[in-house]
């Protein structure tokens, strides 16, 4: 096989994941992957990459979708600074994400009834 074109195997070897992880990511945009002359899917060599951040990303707790349109501009071949632009914004969204769960957390741990059934009633 072309060193450009590899198999669901291949890809998920490389990315450390089950061959249903690659697809299941290629189902919803994260990776892409073309079509071999006997009809087997194929994908460039960025795609375990790409769902090695997307393991990262699951794990600040975007959703696919959310790591799909984070993908979206990412060129066929990203390069370093591409990466590094994405590297960014997940760490950004994550920090984000802890200033809220703190928030959470001081409500949670503030003394005060978190839930009274007398409220619950219009």
């Amino acid at each position: 096989m072309d060193s450009g074109n590899l198999t669901v195997g291949e890809v998920a070897g490389e990315a450390g994941v089950a061959p249903s992880a690659v697809r299941f990511y290629e189902r919803y945009g994260v990776v892409e992957a073309g079509r071999s002359g006997i009809n087997h899917r194929v994908f460039d060599r960025s795609a375990a990459c790409r769902i090695k951040v997307a393991k990262l990303a699951q794990g600040v707790g975007l959703t696919v979708r959310e790591i799909a349109d984070l993908f979206a501009d990412l060129p066929p071949d990203p390069g370093p600074e591409d990466w590094a632009e994405i590297a960014r914004r997940l760490v950004t969204e994550a920090e984000r994400r802890v200033t809220e769960l703190r928030g959470y957390l001081a409500e949670i741990a503030s003394g005060d009834r978190l839930c009274e059934a007398g409220r619950l009633r219009d």
